[in-house]
């Protein structure tokens, strides 16, 4: 099986170009690694790297993962998305490749993420090595799940091609919730599975993210308009917009330094009024000017983020 790793990145080419430098240096490579950024800018050193397949396209999470997967359309039997910050265990791609071949109803996979930087103020690659280098290494097992984590989410390519599946671009920048769109299409041809043998770790790095407001405002108007949508059921949609709104203000309370809860609460409060009044859209943080966290944390990069 031919297997090709996709990183769709902006903004961040130091992160990009240490990913992209480990996995080349990895015994089990995947068979080619392309990555869309917006223009050669955002590449960094991948410009003159002849072993990466360098792709440009309009900003935006779904637009470059469309151009990834029109590349890749033909050429690859698992097509593996990554995010520029996500670190693979040595054997990630053996697990992903020996799960799909002896399990041919499977449509989607996502990998066992270690830690998730995300979640906290962010992990750096020796941190990352380290927490995979003391894992415990699972059983193949794998376990039926919802959605698949954008971070790492591996797609039979035959259904993709057959069906014309293709990521919202209705969903801008950071796409949020693009993982639990695009899954629950796919999950309509096969399972949607976690491979518990392909670890991983998110870094979570924070610099070229989505400013607070904006990603605040796809908390709310995404989950419901994946609802009207009919890829997110209205419970589902309701719980996630709710957790969200909840995180923000707790983080809010209790002055939360490494996020900007109070431009994601904004967002959120932004985005509610547009639903009272039905002008709700995922498209419309392109209209809300970026406003940066100037916590201690967040001050000192503020100026340097740009959102994906």
């Amino acid at each position: 099986m031919c297997i090709i790793v996709g990183i769709a990145s902006a903004g961040r080419p130091d992160i990009l170009n240490q990913t992209v430098s480990y996995l080349q240096t990895m015994t089990n490579q995947p068979d080619a690694i392309v990555v869309c950024v917006p223009d050669m800018s955002h590449a960094g050193d991948l410009a003159t790297n002849t072993c990466v397949e360098l792709l440009t396209g309009q900003r935006g999470l779904t637009i470059q993962r469309n151009r990834i997967l029109a590349s890749a359309a033909g050429r690859a039997d698992i097509l593996v998305f990554l995010d520029d910050d996500f670190i693979p265990s040595p054997d990630f791609f053996i697990q992903m490749k020996k799960s799909f071949s002896e399990n041919p109803d499977i449509a989607i996979a996502t990998g066992h993420v270690l830690a998730d930087g995300i979640l906290s103020g962010g992990l750096e690659l020796r941190q990352a090595l380290d927490i995979i280098r003391v894992s415990r290494k699972p059983d193949s097992e794998l376990v039926n799940t919802y959605n698949a984590y954008g971070c790492n989410m591996a797609l039979r390519m035959s259904i993709v091609v057959t069906q014309g599946l293709r990521f919202d671009e209705r969903l801008p920048l950071y796409g949020w919730l693009e993982d639990v769109d695009f899954s629950r299409l796919i999950a309509r041809f096969g399972q949607s599975v976690q491979v518990k043998a392909a670890r991983g770790v998110h870094l979570g790095v924070k610099s070229g993210r989505q400013p607070g407001n904006r990603l605040g405002y796809s908390q709310i108007a995404n989950p419901y308009y994946l609802s009207r949508k009919g890829t997110m059921s209205v419970g589902r949609a309701f719980v996630q917009a709710t957790m969200n709104l909840t995180a923000n203000v707790t983080g809010l309370v209790r002055g939360d330094k490494d996020i900007d809860r109070r431009g994601r609460f904004r967002g959120n409060l932004l985005a509610l009024g547009d639903i009272i009044k039905g002008t709700s859209s995922p498209e419309r943080i392109l209209e809300i000017t970026p406003q940066f966290a100037q916590s201690a944390a967040g001050s000192a990069t503020a100026k340097q983020e740009v959102e994906r």
